[in-house]
């Protein structure tokens, strides 16, 4: 009878929180709306809806829903270790190394200390014997050190930042998510031996010792099975499900293993269930070949986790210590930044970096998320007498980090002279310029075709034509009066990525003679009149179509390779076709396979200096190969960012990860 009025509990709970998380979804769009991170909408309605106020969720509730909050934890350790991915660190690996060396321990040194010489204003802190307030204090300077390499993600492709700055900034973040879970292990376990009165001798560094081997190597046992998972071929749901089944059942261990130890022995056996986890998603991203799968059942559930989540974190939130508490928050937050500043700018100067982009990096590292409410959650769980209210003072100073940090880091991005933002109403990673000479129907439906993959589209006409419907997508419209180099100038076609010739054949060549002449890098494409002109036409390097034969060539394909045919004319949804040009110097020289490119990308064909080459993973990159590739919209975008900035975007390549869409 109990089991069954707690299971009917837990039911309850969960649909209460699912209702809550809905609304909560809804209601965060409007934070977006004014610059604000998704989370902190989605705390606002767990605050909302929670026991102090609307009390939708209540403290019952609270309790019974630990299983969820267990779930979350190691679905975000298993991200921060999938985001490691070691060979895109190579280029920068210096300066990433000593940056975060510096970070390391400038915010925990800093942190630890101010939040020690404040423990007298804190009210959960203040008389609190001294071994206490030490093992507090280190877990605060702890979890001061988290990042949010989701938040500097979501900033690099806003303004699609690139450069050594931005490549180092976004490495120390991604580095930081696994450093921090390892940190706090180790705090983790000195403060359990504080607050216990174990002491700190031989035996406890023995005892630390092999608590961290023995989640070093539970965490490799757990990857082969996350390996072992993602190597099925059955629905991606249930891989999700099993992951993140896998991902409680390491808390579950966790827990049985320090009640057991406790129970039979003088100590308690403490197996840090996030760094067991961390240590499964970098195995499985570094060491096996399920890379993509993985990162795709990541990808696929962060959404939803991330809401449930960060709802029911603020639903914890005690609102009481929050009002007396903002004060010493804010002075932490304070003091985070100096730290961070001392860190950032130290680290820079060993590793050699510009003084510039030393005095500048420490905007890049404010933000916090997902990792450091993870942690400030299982400090609360972990010492239930004082945790919560930590928890609710930490959750503080990560909301103000949130909601500053993002500000800042794209500030000094724009200092360093690395971003490079689209223009209003473009969204493809990269944009190019078509300019097409003609206004006839079948002119404005290529305009309105090139508008629609985020070209820039101009009309050059010769006589007073203008469309108000093609106007109203953003294309130009220019009256030429002669065919000259100053007007094609004006028109900007010495930027222009294509020129394409719909008019007479006597006007095509003319546009094409000077087009050779003046602007040799666009493209020059052209529909052919007269068969008979075809020669001149390819003299002068242009792609020629010809109607009446394309229409047959169509035809004949569409009989042969009706799927083919489909693809290439944007038939089927969500799916394109993109030419990249390879500029990004951190992949020159590297294999397609190399690349792991996400498997429903496809390589279509690869041109150097003008000439084919056949496509195979052994096949390396140099600069200026072009690669058509076909795939999934959002992918390619993507991908586009990673082959043709000119460095630090390889880690965009992760299409849908959850974190970048919701700006965390």
């Amino acid at each position: 009878m109990e089991v069954i009025s707690l299971s009917k509990s837990i039911f309850l709970s969960t649909i209460s929180l699912v209702i809550v998380a809905l609304a909560a979804r809804q209601i965060s769009t409007l934070f977006v709306k004014v610059k604000l991170p998704l989370i902190t909408g989605f705390l606002f309605v767990g605050i909302l809806c929670g026991p102090f106020v609307l009390n939708f969720i209540t403290f019952s509730s609270i309790k019974s829903l630990r299983f969820l909050d267990q779930v979350a934890l190691a679905f975000i350790a298993f991200a921060a270790g999938g985001e490691l991915y070691l060979k895109e660190l190579d280029s920068r690996l210096n300066s990433i190394k000593w940056t975060t060396v510096g970070l390391v321990v400038g915010t925990f040194v800093l942190g630890s200390s101010s939040f020690f010489l404040l423990s007298d204003y804190i009210p959960f802190v203040k008389g609190v014997p001294l071994e206490g307030r030490i093992a507090i204090s280190i877990l605060g300077g702890s979890i001061l050190v988290a990042r949010s390499p989701s938040s500097a993600i979501a900033v690099i492709k806003e303004l699609r930042a690139k450069g050594p700055f931005v490549q180092t900034a976004l490495g120390v973040t991604v580095v930081m998510d696994s450093v921090v879970i390892i940190l706090f292990a180790v705090n983790s376990s000195i403060a359990d031996a504080l607050l216990t009165n174990i002491g700190m001798n031989f035996g406890f560094i023995a005892l630390l010792i092999v608590e961290l081997s023995i989640s070093l190597f539970l965490g490799y046992c757990v990857a082969r099975i996350l390996g072992f998972i993602a190597s099925q071929k059955f629905d991606l749901r249930y891989k999700i499900f099993l992951m993140l089944f896998v991902g409680y059942s390491v808390f579950f261990f966790s827990d049985l293993v320090r009640h057991k130890t406790a129970e039979n022995f003088s100590f308690e056996l403490l197996l840090e269930p996030l760094l067991i986890c961390m240590v499964a998603g970098l195995w499985v991203t570094n060491r096996s070949q399920y890379r993509d799968e993985f990162s795709r059942m990541l990808n696929e559930v962060g959404p939803a986790v991330y809401l449930m989540f960060f709802t029911l974190v603020g639903a914890s939130l005690k609102l009481s210590t929050l009002f007396i508490v903002w004060p010493i928050a804010l002075a932490l937050f304070v003091i985070r930044i100096a730290a961070i500043f001392v860190g950032s700018f130290s680290g820079g100067m060993i590793a050699g970096d510009p003084v510039k982009q030393s005095r500048l990096s420490w905007m890049a590292y404010i933000t916090q998320a997902g990792i450091g409410m993870g942690l400030a959650t299982e400090v609360a769980v972990a010492f239930p007498g004082w945790g919560q209210e930590f928890a609710t003072l930490m959750i503080g100073i990560i909301v103000l980090n949130q909601i500053v940090g993002p500000s800042f880091f794209k500030f000094s991005i724009r200092l360093m002279k690395e971003a490079f933002p689209l223009p209003e109403k473009t969204e493809m990673g990269i944009v190019h310029t078509a300019i097409i000479f003609g206004e006839d129907g079948q002119a404005q439906a290529l305009a309105r075709q090139l508008r629609l993959h985020h070209w820039q589209v101009k009309m050059a006409t010769i006589s007073d034509f203008k469309s108000e419907t093609l106007s109203e997508i953003g294309v130009e419209f220019h009256k030429i009066e002669e065919f000259s180099a100053k007007e094609l100038r004006f028109m900007g076609a010495g930027g222009a990525g294509a020129i394409i010739g719909m008019l007479s054949d006597e006007k095509n060549l003319e546009i094409c003679k000077m087009s050779n002449e003046n602007f040799e890098l666009a493209h020059l494409v052209v529909r052919l009149n007269d068969r008979s002109n075809y020669d001149e036409y390819r003299v002068l390097g242009a792609s020629v179509v010809s109607p009446s034969t394309a229409m047959i060539s169509l035809l004949d394909h569409f009989v042969r390779s009706p799927s083919a045919v489909s693809l290439l004319l944007g038939m089927e949804e969500d799916q394109d076709i993109l030419d990249l040009e390879v500029r990004n110097s951190d992949l020159f020289r590297k294999s397609i396979e190399e690349l792991k490119l996400p498997n429903e990308v496809l390589v279509i064909s690869v041109h150097r200096d003008g000439k084919a080459l056949n496509v195979h993973g052994d096949l390396h990159l140099e600069e200026g190969d072009i690669y058509t590739i076909a795939g999934n919209e959002k992918v390619l975008e993507e991908i586009s960012v990673r082959f043709e900035a000119d460095s630090g975007d390889f880690y965009l390549g992760k299409s849908g990860d959850p974190a970048i869409e919701m700006d965390m």
